[in-house]
C-alpha cells in the first residue's frame, strides 16, 4: 500500500508545474488544480474559488507575463513558495506563488503576491476585461 508523503508529491508536482508553465499546457494546467481551488491574485481583493475560474485567470496571466520564469522555491512538505520574475509590456514583474498542494498532489490554495504595483495596475488593465467577459458567459 502507497503512503502518502508530501515531500514526495511536491516533487512531482513541481517537475509537471515547471513543464505546464514553459510549455503553456492549458489542459494540463486544469487538470493541476483541486476541483475547488482557491486563489488570491493581484487583480483581485476576494478570493477566487472553483477549477474553472481559476484555471481561466492563470491562463490569462501566464499569457499575459511574457519571459515567466521561477528562480527560487522552497519546500515545506505540500507547501511550496515559488519566486518568479517575468515582464508586463515593458515593465517588470516580480513575484511568488504560495501554493498549498492536497493529498492528490494537485494545487488546493494558490496565492499570488507580486510587485511592483505600476506592474499590478497594467496586468489588471489587461487581464480584469477578459476575466469579466469569462464571468458574464459562464
Amino acid at each position: 500500500m502507497d503512503v502518502f508523503s508530501p515531500a514526495m508529491a511536491a516533487d512531482r508536482f513541481l517537475d509537471e508545474w515547471h513543464r505546464i508553465v514553459s510549455m503553456h499546457d492549458m489542459e494540463a494546467l486544469r487538470d493541476a488544480l483541486a476541483e475547488d481551488v482557491t486563489i488570491g491574485a493581484p487583480p483581485y481583493w476576494t478570493r477566487l474559488e472553483g477549477r474553472p475560474i481559476v484555471h481561466h485567470l492563470l491562463g490569462l496571466i501566464i499569457e499575459t507575463i511574457e519571459g515567466f520564469s521561477y528562480y527560487r522555491e522552497w519546500q515545506d512538505g505540500s507547501e511550496l513558495a515559488l519566486e518568479f520574475q517575468g515582464k508586463v509590456g515593458a515593465l517588470d514583474v516580480q513575484g511568488i506563488d504560495l501554493i498549498t498542494l492536497n493529498e492528490q498532489g494537485q494545487i488546493q490554495n494558490l496565492d499570488v503576491l507580486m510587485r511592483p504595483t505600476n506592474t499590478i495596475i497594467r496586468l489588471q488593465e489587461i487581464v480584469a476585461p477578459r476575466m469579466a467577459e469569462f464571468l458574464e458567459h459562464r
